[in-house]
């Protein structure tokens, strides 16, 4: 395979200038406290830029249900409050399932038993935790936020 160097360094220049760091995407997050101090989920996926379509962004989602799980997404669940972040998921684009395989270099357990999990029991990690909130606390509180957003 031949590089082109400049194309190479081009690439490496633009992927080193990404300001990209999960845990502080997921403090942000957490630091609003979107629902107050209920737990809740935090769904990044990948969409492709609308300016761009050779360009990917990563959008930053927090939810109180757990989202159906995709490839080339993370799901968190944080607790506002405290320092506890519990990995839901992590599951890279599926052209890259490959790169985490046990023993290579980029292997990460982690992400190999949610892809294992996607391929073999998608339904385990769709299915509600323990500390989920039920229907009626959801809906209360999108309507108290709902109210809120009406007086602003």
């Amino acid at each position: 395979m031949r590089l082109d160097r400049l194309e190479t360094h081009d690439r490496f220049a633009y992927f080193t200038k990404q300001k990209f760091d999960i845990s502080e995407c997921c403090q942000d997050l957490i630091n609003q406290r979107p629902f107050g101090n209920h737990p809740f989920y935090i769904f990044a996926h990948a969409r492709t830029d609308d300016n761009d379509a050779s360009k990917k962004r990563l959008i930053w989602q927090p939810r109180l249900t757990k989202p159906k799980a995709q490839s080339n997404s993370m799901c968190f669940k944080v607790y506002p409050g405290t320092d506890v972040v519990k990995v839901i998921w992590i599951i890279p684009a599926m052209e890259l399932w490959s790169q985490y395989k046990k023993g290579n270099i980029t292997d990460n357990k982690t992400v190999r038993d949610s892809i294992a999990a996607y391929q073999h029991d998608r339904s385990k990690l769709e299915s509600k935790e323990d500390d989920d909130l039920n229907d009626e606390q959801i809906k209360a509180i999108y309507m108290e936020l709902g109210q809120q957003w009406k007086m602003v």
